[in-house]
């Protein structure tokens, strides 16, 4: 029951079914109006935790309700779109309280149209961030350091005050000229000369354009400086707290981008910016909120304070880079795409509301133009194309797709829009990276049975003491040896159309409306759910892989080849791909098996390159003023290329180094109509 009646703007149009969509999984549907969160969240799927069986106890079903208009997901969300405050709620409110604008989802009843958040804490399957920071060594020479200063007592004859005798033995003892010193600091300085016997440790930023006093300790002070170094996606946020002398990762963690809510992909982000006022800020809070979390989780895991904490260096693509800075991101929705700056940007960590030392940096690595960030810059700082003597292709596969091909004769750059459903949504069994979700499948191509491996579990599903039960849905690197497993086994042809039972000669497939859909799990048995690839999905992997392909080719055209000699696979998600799989769904162009590598996180090892040696953030600047930016948004070639990319692997590359590896079959079950007929179409009317 609610307190009063509901408004009659948030009721739903559709009778008394209120359409509701959880983010950020995505799932959608319709139920009765008075249905409570937690039921719909059953009801649809969602990864939605209760462990009080709904008694409003254990408040492990929070979720957000978001209001507003939200044209990806086709909704407008009223204010009554959820019933109120109930007694419940009330009472747990008081007693332990609520995050602000936090529910209770078993009490919150649905009572009109809504999108509603669930937070990562009140999933049941913790998101997994496969973001860390590769094992490399590093040069270290940060832009913090601490000297040991000896200070020259106050004196009746010389009246100068204490931080002109600080800077004196700056200068005169590690010839740092003309330190400049913050308020927060010089506030300090008088007590800390004094306890120090006038001995005191200074922490020192130094970049170059004039030295920074961070903060004063007396006497000596044996801990090193901390520093952070960060890799903000459209999806995940990577944090690495880093040793300053030393380059060690203390800590790591890693988050969802709260900004999904928002939209999955980065132009929905811009168009909500364009259509809702204050939508730019309200992202910017959300995202700067997630990062001074993330901030205090790997404090806690090395046991230290916010307070040695004096660096934090980011990397990002174009679009988080200004919602993280405030800039509202509209002029990179339409041409000429311009950017606020593509410089490096340096200032005090306060001025972004970041949770460091009262006195601390921030400084984020320069875009490359327009679609190709920071993060691209800082995967060129980490793999260096710009000194290969082979030809290499380096894709960093996310949502948006940043590509670079070169050698030490140049560098050319271009970003892709694959869209999310390399990551596991959009997919009718999709999830994130989390226990229980399939991440690798082989399908036998005699009985085109499937079989598969779950994250959490080193067991085969075939294999003695697997837990069916486990299994939750599939994510990404899952959903790509599926769809390439379904093309080796037959069980798709060229142009991704799924066969019918008759087909393919094994009940293997079953109806999906029109077309059919490929059984990957049927988990109902076990309390879990049939997981299935359906046509819907087998074309949304399709569109996805055709930009990325269609990108690598544009720059190869730029190049004037018709082949690399080397692919590096970048990024969290990159990491986790199966090299054979990727070139059988064509998502990559044709190399030698073995010359596709895999580098993981590379953007965030660029940003720990750029946070422990000041040396490579001047170069990095200088390589991205060298790399060829070519825009897909206006190539009239990239349209051409993507068509001919979405048959599986590729409508007219020779893929040699599949050759003596595999065999792709040749079959075609037709019979619907596939997305290269309608793409051809689409061109031939325009």
């Amino acid at each position: 029951m609610t307190d009063r009646p509901q408004d009659p703007a948030a009721l739903s149009q559709n009778g008394d079914d209120a359409l509701v969509i959880f983010t950020p999984s995505g799932r959608r549907g319709r139920v009765a109006a008075g249905t409570k969160v937690l039921d719909a969240a059953r009801k649809l799927g969602v990864d939605l935790d209760s462990v009080c069986g709904g008694r409003g106890i254990c408040s492990k079903c929070q979720v957000a309700p978001q209001i507003g208009d939200f044209p990806k997901h086709g909704v407008s969300a009223a204010a009554g779109c959820l019933s109120d405050f109930n007694a419940v709620e009330r009472r747990y409110d008081e007693k332990r309280g609520l995050k602000p604008g936090r529910r209770l989802g078993c009490q919150a009843q649905i009572m009109g149209d809504c999108v509603i958040d669930v937070p990562p804490e009140s999933q049941v399957h913790k998101q997994v961030v496969r973001k860390r920071a590769d094992i490399r060594p590093i040069a270290v020479d940060p832009v913090i350091r601490r000297l040991l200063v000896e200070v020259a007592e106050p004196d009746m004859h010389d009246p100068s005050g204490d931080l002109e005798r600080l800077k004196a033995a700056l200068r005169d003892q590690w010839g740092v000229e003309g330190a400049a010193c913050p308020l927060p600091v010089l506030a300090r300085l008088q007590p800390v000369l004094r306890d120090g016997g006038w001995q005191v440790t200074v922490t020192l930023h130094d970049a170059g354009a004039g030295a920074t006093i961070l903060d004063l300790a007396p006497g000596f002070a044996e801990d090193a400086p901390l520093g952070l170094a960060f890799d903000i996606g459209s999806t995940t946020i990577a944090c690495h707290l880093t040793d300053l002398a030393t380059g060690e990762v203390r800590a790591a963690a890693g988050a969802m981008n709260p900004q999904i809510r928002f939209g999955e992909d980065l132009m929905s982000r811009v168009s909500y910016s364009m259509m809702n006022e204050g939508g730019a800020a309200e992202m910017t809070a959300a995202v700067r909120e997630a990062i001074n979390g993330l901030i205090g989780e790997v404090c806690a895991e090395a046991g230290v304070a916010r307070d040695a904490l004096y660096e934090a260096v980011f990397v990002c693509n174009p679009v988080m880079h200004h919602l993280f800075l405030g800039v509202d991101p509209k002029e990179l929705g339409w041409a000429p795409f311009a950017l606020a700056t593509s410089e490096p940007v340096s200032g005090a960590a306060s001025d972004l509301g970041l949770s460091l030392a009262p006195a601390a940096r921030f400084h984020l690595l320069p875009c490359v133009a327009g679609h190709v960030g920071a993060d691209a810059a800082a995967v060129v700082l980490s793999e260096a194309p710009q000194e290969a003597e082979k030809l290499t292709l380096i894709v960093d596969v996310g949502t948006n797709a940043e590509i670079v091909l070169g050698d030490r004769n140049g560098l050319l750059a271009c970003s892709s829009p694959t869209g999310p459903a390399f990551e596991g949504a959009q997919i009718s069994s999709g999830q994130r990276a989390a226990p229980g979700a399939i991440e690798r499948i082989r399908i036998d191509p005699e009985t085109k049975r499937a079989r598969f491996r779950v994250i959490g579990s080193d067991l085969w599903s075939d294999e003695d003491g697997f837990d069916h039960g486990a299994v939750t849905g599939i994510c990404g690197s899952g959903i790509i040896e599926a769809v390439a497993e379904m093309r080796l086994a037959g069980v798709i042809d060229e142009d991704g159309a799924v066969g019918s039972p008759a087909q393919i000669g094994l009940p293997v497939t079953v109806p999906g409306g029109r077309t059919f859909d490929y059984v990957v799990h049927d988990g109902t048995a076990f309390g879990g759910p049939l997981v299935t690839v359906t046509q819907a999905d087998v074309r949304a992997i399709q569109l996805a892989k055709a930009a990325l392909m269609a990108g690598a080719r544009l720059l190869m055209d730029r190049r004037g080849v018709d082949a690399v000699e080397r692919v590096v696979l970048a990024g969290a998600f990159g990491a986790h791909i199966s090299p054979l799989h990727a070139m059988v769904l064509g998502m990559i162009p044709d190399c030698p098996l073995e010359a596709v590598v895999s580098a993981g996180n590379a953007a965030g090892t660029g940003a720990r390159i750029a946070l422990v040696n000041k040396a490579a953030r001047a170069e990095i600047g200088r390589v991205v003023r060298r790399i060829e930016k070519v825009e897909t948004a206006v190539e009239p070639r990239f349209q051409e290329h993507f068509v001919e990319a979405i048959a599986v692997p590729h409508k007219t590359m020779r893929f040699a180094g599949l050759e003596g590896v595999v065999r792709v079959p040749g079959v075609r079950f037709g019979g619907g109509d596939s997305v290269n007929a309608r793409s051809r179409r689409r061109r031939k009317s325009s």
